[in-house]
């Protein structure tokens, strides 16, 4: 079924609301279907939500049975509950992760896959149960067992969804990464897991460009002796390889066994740069409930809608996605550059594809905005109904570029979660206008809030983000982490029983919204005053002058100062002129706590492979600590240029 989004004049509205549902919406989206099955009337998403965290058994109970999860739930909900860390869900409940994402067996589109080359690969779901079913007799016939791991170095494309599925479906452990990863980033990542089998690609393109990785497949197969067996997919060359060689053939059975609701699914891995990155296990009923409670009650997927994430395989958006098919809906895959050969790229495969819900990280916007693309002109944009930011803090400037140039009458949902939760704190609702600058709200069931230094609750202020209660989704543990130490460390020092995510944030009390402001390890503190980064970059990359940049804090005379990195447009030169428009800029629209002492250009930001801009790493090298993990990074190469610069050893 098809539903309008409201459409309107942006003069005529409240200052910072720039969309509101239809009552139509919301009388047929699956939110209010859940609610009234409970016993709640649209839209006091506020209510619900306190019941949601109030009564977490039987909000948790109640989506079982919603979203029709296959399996047996089993009589009890929670064990302790009191102690986060140890808390367990559902603990005697059996089900299948791969048999609820493939409970369609129709002849109906299950997977879109294009390449920026132009190759584009479509999946029914009935092929894919026989494609899963032969995978996974492959699986089996190598001695993979439930347990075991099998870790993938693939492009975004159908073949790694089918292999994941198959994995899945016997109860061994996923593990991705994508293949622009050097052999050292995926050796980091592999080798701490000790992986039975690796499926690994010839190589893959970016930006029309072939590159082969050939010889970080020897290498990984070499240095890390668990490895039993390669699997090879032949992405550059085309030649038949091992997954044809599987696919082979009509003849499949399939027989889903029931493993218990936390069995491990996936390892994922934290991104910093601090050190070898962790690995954190995820169950798979766990990731199951949270992803199919996020996918129908905040994104509205229904059976047969289209949702499209760019991303790549080394993030966790890509689990995120491919769950997705749990809810009936088909997923749209595409490897490559989001900017070649042209930056309409994206746009068109939402018109070509006919995509209800389209996602990308935060810079996808700005950069969008910053090549003057204007899709609301030039693309039939029709189906789309919703579209995902997360990855960094959407500016408010993103905002309005959506609504003036892309869509008007689009619910612009930008979300925050992670790999740690394999899914979001806050996300989009749809019984929620959308205002400039904020995530409409916290996600039912996730007890999340903001607390000061001292452990107190704020509102419309900034502090920490927090979660005070548990919930299905937090990881099952961290890999090699016996005691816990690893997994305590990383959550739960901060305040006793909570989980500090690590975000700085505020919960604005008039609307129920939240605001990031960066990470909270990342915050600025001159005079003691905490800023959030965030709040400087969303004044500086606002400027036709400036293409990104980066802020750190520099340990200055027993102060901090902020010390500005900018990558200029073309032609463009820093100059006194632009330094004090600059700072003109953040003292008018910040305060002048955010004006940088130095302001400082440089050719390129580094950046993690999701992404992320990896102020930590400029920060330790400023402050001459060494860069422990720069295979984290995706450009590790222009850390060089923040090394021993002249002007940050002067007033």
């Amino acid at each position: 079924m098809k539903v309008r989004l409201a459409v309107f004049d942006l003069d005529q509205m409240p200052t910072n609301e720039l969309w509101h549902p239809t009552e139509e919406l919301i009388n047929a989206c699956n939110l209010t279907r859940f609610a009234k099955s409970i016993g709640f009337e649209p839209p006091n998403y506020s209510q619900l939500h306190d019941w949601s965290i109030n009564n977490k058994d039987e909000f948790w109970c109640e989506m079982w049975k919603f979203a029709n999860v296959l399996g047996n739930k089993g009589e009890l909900v929670l064990e302790n509950e009191e102690t986060f860390l140890k808390s367990t869900w559902f603990p005697n409940a059996r089900l299948n992760f791969t048999e609820n994402l493939l409970r369609r067996t129709d002849d109906d589109i299950a997977i879109v896959s294009v390449t920026e080359l132009g190759v584009k690969t479509e999946v029914t779901f009935s092929d894919l149960h026989r494609k899963v079913a032969q995978f996974a007799s492959a699986l089996n016939e190598l001695g993979i067992e439930p347990g075991d791991r099998v870790v993938a170095y693939l492009p975004n494309v159908a073949e790694t969804v089918i292999a994941m599925l198959s994995t899945a479906s016997i109860g061994a452990v996923w593990s991705s990464c994508s293949p622009d990863f050097g052999f050292q980033g995926a050796f980091d990542r592999f080798s701490q897991i000790s992986p039975k089998v690796l499926l690994a690609c010839d190589g893959y393109t970016y930006n029309g460009k072939p590159f082969d990785v050939s010889q970080n497949v020897r290498l990984l197969e070499q240095h890390i002796e668990s490895i039993e067996r390669v699997i090879r997919l032949n992405f550059l060359s085309h030649q038949v390889d091992d997954f044809d060689s599987i696919f082979q053939g009509d003849e499949y059975a399939r027989d889903y066994q029931w493993f218990p609701f936390n069995q491990p699914l996936y390892v994922m891995y934290s991104s910093g740069t601090t050190g070898k990155p962790k690995c954190i296990v995820h169950g798979a009923g766990g990731t199951l409930i949270q992803h199919l409670k996020e996918h129908q009650l905040h994104v509205n997927l229904r059976d047969r809608s289209r949702i499209f994430f760019y991303s790549t395989c080394g993030w966790m958006m890509w689990n995120w996605l491919v769950s997705a098919l749990a809810s009936g809906s088909t997923i749209v895959l595409y490897e490559g550059s989001a900017f070649w050969p042209n930056p309409n790229t994206l746009i068109q495969l939402i018109e070509n594809e006919k995509i209800n819900v389209f996602g990308a990280g935060a810079k996808y916007y700005s950069a969008l905005q910053k090549a003057n693309v204007r899709p609301k002109i030039e693309w039939d944009l029709s189906s789309l109904e919703s579209m995902q930011s997360t990855g960094s803090p959407l500016a408010p400037e993103s905002f309005d570029y959506v609504y003036g140039d892309i869509k008007d009458d689009v619910q612009m949902a930008s979300i925050s979660g992670g790999t740690d939760l394999i899914s979001c704190f806050a996300l989009g609702v749809p019984w929620l206008p959308v205002h400039r600058g904020e995530l409409q709200g916290p996600g039912l069931g996730m007890a999340v809030d903001v607390f000061d230094e001292l452990g107190n609750s704020i509102r419309s202020a900034r502090g920490e983000l927090v979660c005070t209660q548990t919930f299905p989704s937090k990881p099952i543990g961290f890999w090699n982490d016996p005691e816990n130490n690893k997994y305590r460390s990383a959550y739960f020092e901060t305040f006793p029983n909570v989980w500090a995510h690590g975000d700085f944030a505020e919960i604005v009390e008039t609307t129920g919204g939240l605001v990031i402001h960066g990470r909270s390890d990342a915050v600025l503190n001159p005079g003691g005053v905490r800023i959030g980064t965030a709040e400087i970059y969303r004044e500086v990359e606002a400027m036709q002058e400036i293409s990104e940049a980066l802020c750190i804090g520099q340990n200055w005379y027993d102060d901090v100062r902020v010390i500005l990195f900018v990558v200029l447009a073309p032609k463009i030169k820093l100059g006194e002129d632009l330094s004090a428009k600059i700072k003109q800029r953040l003292r008018a629209n910040a305060s002048p706590r955010h004006v940088p002492a130095k302001i400082i250009a440089v050719p390129e930001i580094p950046r993690t492979r999701s992404g992320k801009i990896a102020e930590l790493a400029v920060r330790d090298l400023i402050h001459g600590q060494d860069v422990l993990n720069k295979s984290a990074l995706a450009n590790p190469e222009c850390l060089s240029v923040f090394e021993n610069i002249p002007e940050l050893s002067t007033d």
